[in-house]
């Protein structure tokens, strides 16, 4: 018999403990000695064998890349097994449950807590084949895989090999994690053609099984196949469940204490410990955003737990187990109790029962009344401990009511049998997002030369503008000299040399940025006005063009250069900018655009001012929502500006640049006068004084470095 260790927890603590259920779903089973052994030899970590392939990539080795990279992936899916199970291994093994209450109850709580730090690092360093330090990975890493990077690197890999099917595979995989890659999904059709792959061959090596599962399972309903829409949702229960419990552990990892300095961390015991419980809380809370949201999407698919059970209490309506479809009906109540439909769907499945059922005995189906339980009881604990412990939380709604099928059977008694029809089905698909005011263009340019180019219409999209001259020749050169004298690599990005694509860098200056050197004669003052002049007469021309009621103000004005950068551009088939929107995440998915932070949602307008055209790529697209379906491609050349209306109805991007540096002045501006630039209001501030100066008028005394 194995030793269990049972302790008195302290109160805060205990709560959750002492009210939750144990899963259905169902934690192990005490594993036997042997599934613990480790497999021969150390796991190798797998940012050494990830740096390895990528290393034999660009040295022209390609099985050896093919080797180490396939590897790398193997370690990397490994070792995230082994931390989930020796995390749940560990839960059963070593239990935090407590006896009655007595004197000293907190030191076996302490003991137990040691014990299962023991229990998770010897299970850990058995089956690693060494110790778990080794599996420490950088934050660039670990974004590379979760962005499938590894992926792309195989595919070239495999192309040079000669391997097609294999390059069709892990292009696939790549791509469904990063649809902005539009010439990814030109190389898979290449791919696909040359190695006679058909479309429903391709495989995404990273699928997620709950998610495949009820997809097939919507796939069969809509054709009124409810046998097997039936068999895929319930194992698409059974997986989303799994997943659950796998996502939860990972969640007990090392948190990042965002709110705090690690090294200069002084809480005390219990606040360390709280601080770390609560990080960890709200992860595991928020494993139901995670498991709902698809690979390289931002928003989860909306609705999707309760989705489940709507699909299946009317497909089990249809084969005619009635209980099962009341089970289902009742499960959907508990996350939306006020549904008239669902509600309606429940006394006409009672009414079909036999006398001899008992009503009052079929209840909501005890998977989801269980997950419900220690989700709400999850929910609690975090409200009280952000009320008493001082941090914000805000609950999400994770149970979105519009994303529900949208089907003349939603309320089975209201359907005529004999002529059902199962429309196509919803999971929160929405139009084009609306602009909440009126859309006006044509108004006067203002500046005499300027070209008027294209308009909404000609550029296949709403609230668009294309026009040439809105700077000289002259001016062009001169910004473009003075921005090698202001520019700071990863300007507005933290200082990441290559916030978007690897194979370029970025740099940046602000307006006030190139006053401040200007005045201390690091470039010359002229130079540095003129960013600050042209930027305002776009604004003007902007406001003027699009006939705005109300004033435009600057949200944030920034001097960009993007430069190709050598020995990486072979066979790229990224973006220089991925598509997106300018105030909400685009979600080509789901075909929404959602207005939500971190987005910056105040922007109403965009634009971007071109200084130069001596460099290859480049070209500014405007695309479908879908983030693939072109509408529009503009290549850039000096005193060439388009503008257009910032939100979901303007997504936008910018090919590669394959050769040279490509510089712009890109503006974006906000009817809001609560988010003007702050910067922009110091330069003009600055500006003030400096004409003051020249005029020779100095009555107010200011000197204008105070204000830089």
């Amino acid at each position: 018999m194995r030793e269990r260790i049972w302790v008195q927890l302290p109160p805060l603590l205990l709560l959750p403990l002492l009210l939750l259920p144990p899963p259905l779903w169902g934690g192990p089973p005490d594993s036997p000695r042997s599934e613990l052994e480790p497999e021969p030899g150390p796991l190798q970590p797998f940012d050494m064998l990830y740096a390895s392939g990528v290393a034999a990539y660009y040295s022209g080795d390609y099985e050896l890349a093919v080797r180490d990279l396939e590897a790398a992936l193997r370690s990397h899916r490994r070792l995230r097994e082994i931390r989930a199970r020796c995390a749940r291994h560990c839960a059963t093994r070593r239990p935090l449950a407590p006896p009655a209450a007595g004197p000293g109850a907190e030191l076996p709580f302490f003991r137990a807590l040691l014990e299962r730090a023991r229990c998770y690092r010897s299970c850990e360093t058995q089956r690693l084949g060494g110790p778990a330090s080794r599996h420490r990975v950088s934050e660039d890493v670990r974004s590379d895989f979760q962005r499938r990077v590894p992926y792309n690197y195989l595919q070239r890999a495999y192309i040079k090999l000669n391997q097609l099917e294999k390059a069709v595979e892990a292009a696939h995989t790549f791509f469904m994690a990063n649809p902005e890659h539009m010439e990814m999904q030109q190389n898979i059709e290449n791919y696909r053609t040359m190695a006679g792959v058909e479309t429903f061959q391709l495989v995404d090596r990273e699928a997620k099984p709950h998610l495949e599962s009820y997809s097939l399972g919507v796939k069969h309903y809509e054709v009124d196949d409810f046998e097997l829409a039936i068999k895929y949702f319930e194992q698409a229960l059974r997986e989303y469940f799994n997943e659950d419990m796998e996502c939860r552990a990972l969640c007990e990892g090392p948190q990042r204490f965002e709110e705090y300095e690690y090294l200069g961390y002084k809480a005390g015991l219990y606040e360390a410990i709280a601080d770390h419980y609560m990080q960890v809380l709200v992860c595991q809370h928020e494993c139901v955003r995670e498991l709902a949201t698809r690979p390289g999407r931002l928003s989860p698919i909306e609705n999707f737990l309760p989705l489940h059970f709507d699909y299946l209490q009317f497909a089990y309506y249809r084969v005619g187990e009635y209980v099962k479809a009341l089970e289902c009906a009742k499960a959907y109540l508990l996350l939306h109790p006020d549904d008239e439909d669902v509600l309606d769907n429940v006394d006409y499945y009672e009414s079909l029962l036999d006398d001899s059922t008992d009503q009052g005995s079929i209840e909501a189906r005890e998977d989801l009344t269980m997950f419900m339980k220690r989700h709400k009881l999850e929910s609690e604990l975090i409200k009280s401990a952000a009320e008493s412990l001082g941090f914000s939380y805000t609950e999400p709604n994770y149970w979105i009511r519009y994303g529900g099928r949208q089907d003349e059977n939603r309320v089975p008694s209201g359907v005529n049998m004999e002529r059902v029809e199962v429309h196509g089905l919803s999971v929160g698909k929405k139009s084009s997002p609306k602009i909440d005011r009126d859309l006006r263009e044509g108004g006067p340019l203002l500046y005499e030369n300027i070209t008027f180019v294209y308009n909404s219409e000609q550029l296949n999209g709403t609230q668009r503008v294309l026009l040439d001259n809105v700077l000289s020749e002259e001016q062009c050169r001169e910004l473009h000299g003075v921005a090698s004298g202001i520019m700071l690599v990863g300007d507005g990005y933290r200082g990441k040399t290559s916030p978007h694509t690897p194979n370029e860098k970025f740099e940046g200056a602000t307006v006030l940025k190139a006053l401040k050197f200007g005045y201390e004669g690091r470039v010359p003052l002229k130079s540095a006005r003129l960013f600050y002049d042209i930027s305002e007469k776009a604004r003007k021309i902007v406001e003027s063009y699009f006939m705005l009621n109300s004033t435009l103000y600057f949200s944030y004005t920034h001097m960009v250069c993007r430069t190709a950068l050598s020995g990486q551009q072979d066979r790229r088939n990224d973006l220089s900018h991925p598509i997106h929107a300018d105030n909400c995440l685009l979600d080509p998915e789901a075909n929404e655009c959602w207005k939500e932070p971190p987005a910056y949602t105040f922007r109403d307008y965009s634009a971007l001012l071109y200084m130069n055209d001596d460099f290859e790529g480049g070209e500014f697209i405007f695309t479908e929502m879908d983030a693939k379906t072109v509408t529009a491609s503009i290549k850039p050349k000096c005193g060439r500006m388009i503008s257009f209306s910032s939100g979901g109805e303007n997504p936008h991007g910018v090919k590669a640049v394959t050769k040279g540096q490509r510089c712009a002045v890109a503006l974006w501006f906000t009817l809001d006068p609560l988010y003007r630039e702050l910067e922009r209001i110091q330069a003009d501030e600055v500006i003030a004084i400096l004409d003051q100066e020249q005029r020779g008028k100095h009555e107010l005394n200011i000197n204008p470095k105070d204000e830089l």
